[in-house]
């Protein structure tokens, strides 16, 4: 019978992730599970994703605020810290900035405008273009940026982020000072001494910084890029990917993943004699058309992933070959022709106008965001997805 499905993603659920669990026996447990009782068919190449968040929990990698505040001591001592271009996040931010402001004696903050980096606004474009204000070449003080565009509250959290930094800031008896650019230079100004919170950019700021006078410049990756005091730590992404798990304490992304979803390759396939590919994903990299916000705060969307995910698509676009190569045909002579180009395409078809708008982002990155979408980031219960027929064409 002619198969009438091409991919299909399904959420699974599994039991509440808890410090110390074996995560790779309770996913490989949990996808079996759904498998029996749905009486699915698995098949090589499945794909099984698990997000970052319940492989982290189950480490164990938290920290506290205190963690984090002994670490920016350590490095600041009791120099004015500029923290520059962080994200508006109650969740991803604003616990990491509690440590931070408990660890130093005086910051600069330093907001980009007229939004962060993956797109919250502070305040609307067409605003800045009314007042005069060129958010490339000028910076602003706090007062002036309440001069110009008074209290603006997020879109979607309802927060006024300038206000609500300030206030856990000084919470700590920490004096700050607010002010807007989206020069990194402009920092160097107030202070040499600089922690750079941006995630995908920062090393270009970095090296900015070091290049023009700054003297002891850090990123988000090198706070609790070692353990404090017995904590958490990621040797690669520090405070990067974290989120907040409590008033006062944070949950690190997940370190040494690479055997977990090697493991967990292996162990479904001594059960079930097949081959799946497995990933962890964090974020998935899509934006917002509402709220413009880019969903990637996390350093990488997949920080492991096993050797069958690698790379790019390689396909070709079906509507254009419909409408140009095999214009002239209709009904089964058109599928056969699709059928034999598919069957026989080059194994790169990189610059190839058949495959234009194929949009070939990396696999994982793909995949990441269509896991993200379907486990959600609320109350559904599946940070296990399973997905069938992504590698399939319309040969299959």
């Amino acid at each position: 019978m002619e198969r009438v499905l091409g991919t299909v993603v399904r959420g699974i659920r599994c039991p509440i992730i808890n410090q110390g669990d074996n995560i790779e026996e309770i996913v490989v447990d949990s996808v079996l599970k759904a498998i029996e009782i749905e009486g699915l068919n698995i098949q090589d190449r499945d794909i099984v994703t698990v997000t970052e968040s319940i492989v982290a929990r189950a480490q164990g990698n938290y920290a506290t605020v205190d963690h984090i505040a002994q670490d920016i001591q350590s490095k600041f001592g009791d120099e004015t810290v500029g923290v520059i271009f962080p994200i508006l996040s109650r969740n991803r931010f604003a616990i990491c900035l509690r440590g931070i402001a408990k660890g130093a004696k005086k910051i600069v903050l330093m907001l980009s405008y007229p939004s962060d980096e993956v797109g919250n606004h502070l305040v609307d474009l067409d605003m800045l273009d009314e007042k005069g204000i060129n958010p490339w070449t000028d910076t602003l003080s706090e007062q002036q940026f309440r001069e110009h565009f008074g209290y603006e509250k997020h879109t979607f959290t309802g927060v006024d982020y300038i206000d609500y930094y300030k206030s856990i800031i000084e919470e700590y008896g920490t004096e700050c000072e607010v002010i807007f650019s989206n020069n990194p230079k402009t920092i160097l100004n107030y202070t040499k001494h600089v922690l750079t919170c941006d995630i995908h950019s920062r090393f270009r700021t970095k090296k900015i910084l070091k290049t023009h006078g700054g003297e002891n410049i850090y990123s988000l990756d090198n706070i609790l890029a070692e353990s404090v005091a017995g904590s958490g730590c990621n040797e690669a992404y520090g405070l990067l990917g974290s989120n907040k798990s409590t008033e006062d304490s944070v949950k690190l992304f997940p370190r040494n993943c690479q055997p977990v979803v090697d493991n967990i390759q292996q162990k479904i396939r001594e059960l079930t004699g097949k081959q799946l590919e497995i990933m962890i994903y964090g974020d998935g990299a899509f934006k917002d058309p509402v709220g413009k916000i880019w969903e990637l705060a996390d350093p990488v969307v997949s920080p492991a992933f096993t050797a069958g995910l690698a790379g790019t698509p390689n396909e070709v676009k079906l509507k254009y070959l419909a409408d140009n190569n095999f214009a002239h045909l209709r009904g089964e002579e058109l599928k056969q022709a699709i059928t034999q180009y598919i069957n026989n395409k080059e194994s790169d078809l990189v610059g190839a106008m058949e495959a234009q708008g194929t949009t070939p982002r990396r696999l994982t990155d793909l995949i990441g965001s269509l896991s993200d979408l379907t486990s959600g980031s609320g109350d559904k219960g599946t940070p296990i997805i399973f997905i069938q027929g992504y590698f399939d064409n319309y040969t299959s």
